[in-house]
C-alpha cells in the first residue's frame, strides 16, 4: 500500500466544503424571532416612531380633555391609545393592523357624528341656548348692569397676571387692584403716578396696543368693589376710565328666580331654557335643555314652517326624481346611438360627451349661475339675442334652471354606465330575438331594457340619494332663491331638505342646531327607506 493510502482520512464534519461551494463559516444563519437585526429593523423603527407620534398626540388630547373635565372624551383616547399600541407591537394581531385605522375613523367620523346629531336634535341647541345655566345666569348679570348715578369716576391701569386681567385704582392715595374673582384690595408695593398706577409688584401693566388687542376682554371685565355684591363691580369701556356698575338684575338661588331692581318685574326659569316674565317677556341668553321631540314636530305643527316644508319637500322629492329620470334617459339614448357599430368616429364623441363630467361640479354650477344672469348672462345676451328672461329671480324658471344645469352635469355619469352595461349584454341574445322577429323596439323593451335595469338599478338608486342631497348645485346656481315672501327662515322657491337645514343652522339670526339636527335625521330616515325599497326592487329584477 502507498503513503497516501495509509494516510487516515479526514472527518466529514472538517470538511472546508459542503458541496454547494461555501464554507460553514461564511454561511448566513436565519434570523430568529428574538435576534436583534429583526427587532432593531428600519421598518419595526419607523413604526415606533409613527407610533410614538400617535401616543403623544393622543396624551395631549387626554390632558386638554381633562382640564375641561371632558371624561367621555379622555376614556375614549384612552381606550383608542390602548388599541393602537396593542395592534401594532403584537405579534397575534395581524388583521387589526389594518382594522384598528378603519374602525377609529369610523367611529369618530360617522358614528359619533350620528350619534351627537341625534342628541343635538333632542335640545333647544343654538343661538342663546349655547350653554349651561350657570354662564347663563352669569351673563345675564354681566350684561344688565347700568353706571351707578352720581358716581366719580376712576383712572384706571388695565393688569394683567398670566392670563388672568385686572384694574387698578387709586382710592383716597391707595392703590388697590382686583379680578373678575377678587375684589378691590390694597396692592402692596404699588407705584403711583399722579392718580394712576404705574407698576404692581407680580402684574404687568398692559400698554394701550395690549388693550387693544384684548379689547373684548377688557369690556367685559368687572371687578367688585368690595365683598358685598350690592357695591357693584368697577368696569372700563376704553381703558383708561373707569365707572361703578350695580346690577338691574339679581337673581334668588332659592327661587331660581330674576327680579329686576327698576320695575320689580320677576323673571321665572321656564322648561325651555330661559327666564321668563308673567307677561311673557325673556331674558337672554338661555341655556341647553332637553325638549324632546319638539323639533321634529316642529315642522308639522307650527303654522309659520309647515307650509313652507311642505313646499321645501315636495320640491326636493321632484327634484331628485326628475334629476335622476332626465340624465339616465338621455345618457342611454346617447349610449343606444353611439354603442351601434355603424355610427362612425365613436370614440372621438364619446370623449367629447364626457367633458361635462370630467370638468368640476361646483365650477359648472358657477359658470352657468353667470351664463344664466338676467342682464350680462351669455344665454340672453348672445344666444337669446339680448332678451331680458329672469332664469334665476322667477321661482319656475329658476326649477327648470336647476334641473337643466343638472341634466349637463349628469347625463355623462349616465352615458358611461349605460354604454358599459350595454356592451355587456351577450351578443347571442340579440341575436335571438331577431331571429324570432323582435323589431328594435320590442328587442329594446324586451330584452335590452330588463338586462340593462339589473345593472344600473343600483346606480340610478345611489344617483337619487345623490341628488337629494345635492347641496352644493342649489347653493353655487341660486343660492336656493328666490326667496319664499315673509318666511321666518331664509329659504326659497329652489331650496331643498339639505340646503334648508343650512339655512336653518347657519342662515338665520337664531341658528337654531336642534331643529336643524332633526331635519337632517328626517332626510337620513327618508333616504334610507327609498334606498331600501328600491334595492328590494333590484333584487326582484335579478330573480327575473
Amino acid at each position: 500500500m502507498t503513503e497516501q493510502q495509509l494516510a487516515p482520512h479526514p472527518p466529514e464534519a472538517a470538511s472546508s466544503d459542503d458541496g454547494d461551494g461555501t464554507s460553514p463559516s461564511r454561511r448566513t444563519r436565519p434570523l430568529g424571532p428574538d435576534s436583534h437585526a429583526r427587532r432593531f429593523s428600519p421598518g419595526w423603527v419607523a413604526k415606533l416612531i409613527l407610533v410614538g407620534l400617535v401616543d403623544a398626540l393622543g396624551l395631549y388630547g387626554i390632558v386638554a380633555a381633562a382640564g375641561v373635565e371632558s371624561w367621555w372624551i379622555v376614556v375614549f383616547l384612552v381606550a383608542a391609545l390602548a388599541a393602537v399600541n396593542w395592534a401594532y407591537f403584537s405579534r397575534r394581531a395581524i388583521p387589526a393592523k389594518y382594522l384598528v385605522p378603519g374602525l377609529l375613523f369610523l367611529l369618530v367620523y360617522q358614528l359619533f357624528v350620528m350619534a351627537y346629531t341625534g342628541y343635538i336634535a333632542f335640545t333647544n341647541y343654538g343661538d342663546g341656548h349655547n350653554s349651561t345655566k350657570s354662564d347663563a345666569i352669569s351673563a345675564i348679570e354681566t350684561q344688565n348692569q347700568v353706571r351707578v348715578e352720581g358716581s366719580p369716576s376712576f383712572p384706571v391701569s388695565v393688569v394683567s397676571r398670566g392670563d388672568e386681567l385686572g384694574l387698578a385704582v387709586v382710592q383716597d392715595g391707595q392703590a388697590e387692584v382686583g379680578t373678575a374673582d377678587e375684589p378691590l384690595a390694597p396692592a402692596d408695593g404699588a407705584t403711583v403716578s399722579g392718580t394712576k398706577v404705574t407698576a404692581i409688584p407680580g402684574w404687568q401693566v398692559l400698554a394701550f396696543a395690549d388693550i387693544a388687542g384684548r379689547a373684548q376682554d377688557v369690556t367685559d371685565l368687572a371687578v367688585p368693589v368690595s365683598e358685598d355684591s350690592a357695591d357693584g363691580t368697577l368696569r372700563t369701556q376704553n381703558g383708561s376710565t373707569a365707572y361703578v356698575f350695580t346690577p338691574v338684575m339679581q337673581y334668588d338661588e332659592k327661587t331660581d328666580t330674576f327680579t329686576n331692581t327698576k320695575t320689580g318685574e320677576t323673571y321665572t326659569a321656564s322648561d325651555h331654557g330661559n327666564f321668563v316674565s308673567a307677561k311673557g317677556e325673556r331674558l337672554e341668553p338661555g341655556w341647553r335643555v332637553t325638549v324632546g321631540w319638539e323639533n321634529f314636530t316642529k315642522m308639522f305643527t307650527d303654522s309659520r314652517l309647515s307650509g313652507i316644508f311642505v313646499k321645501v319637500t315636495l320640491w326636493t322629492f321632484a327634484f331628485a326624481f326628475l334629476s335622476v329620470a332626465t340624465t339616465f334617459f338621455l345618457g342611454l339614448f346617447l349610449a343606444l346611438v353611439f354603442n351601434d357599430p355603424r355610427v362612425r368616429g365613436r370614440k372621438i364623441y364619446r370623449s367629447l360627451l364626457i367633458l361635462p363630467y370630467a370638468f368640476p361640479g361646483f365650477l359648472a354650477a358657477l359658470v352657468w349661475s353667470g351664463m344664466l344672469n338676467s342682464k350680462f348672462g351669455f344665454i340672453n345676451q348672445v344666444i337669446l339675442g339680448g332678451a331680458n328672461i329672469d332664469w334665476l329671480g322667477d321661482p319656475w324658471l329658476a326649477k327648470f334652471s336647476v334641473l337643466a344645469v343638472n341634466l349637463w352635469l349628469g347625463f355623462p355619469y349616465m352615458f358611461l354606465i349605460c354604454t358599459g352595461a350595454l356592451q355587456s349584454i351577450p351578443g347571442d341574445v340579440m341575436e335571438s330575438a331577431r331571429v324570432d322577429g323582435a323589431g328594435p323596439f320590442r328587442a329594446f323593451r324586451s330584452i335590452t331594457l330588463p338586462l340593462l335595469m339589473v345593472s344600473v338599478a343600483p346606480l340610478l338608486i345611489s344617483s337619487f340619494a345623490f341628488n337629494f342631497n345635492n347641496f352644493t348645485l342649489i347653493y353655487l346656481l341660486t343660492g336656493g332663491g328666490p326667496d319664499f315672501v315673509g318666511a321666518p327662515i331664509p329659504v326659497g322657491s329652489t331650496d331643498i331638505l339639505i340646503s334648508m337645514v343650512y339655512s336653518v343652522a347657519f342662515g338665520t339670526g337664531s341658528n337654531d342646531y336642534g331643529l336643524a339636527s332633526a331635519v337632517s335625521i328626517l332626510i337620513f330616515i327618508v333616504v334610507g327607506l327609498i334606498s331600501w325599497l328600491g334595492f328590494r326592487r333590484t333584487r326582484t329584477l335579478e330573480e327575473l
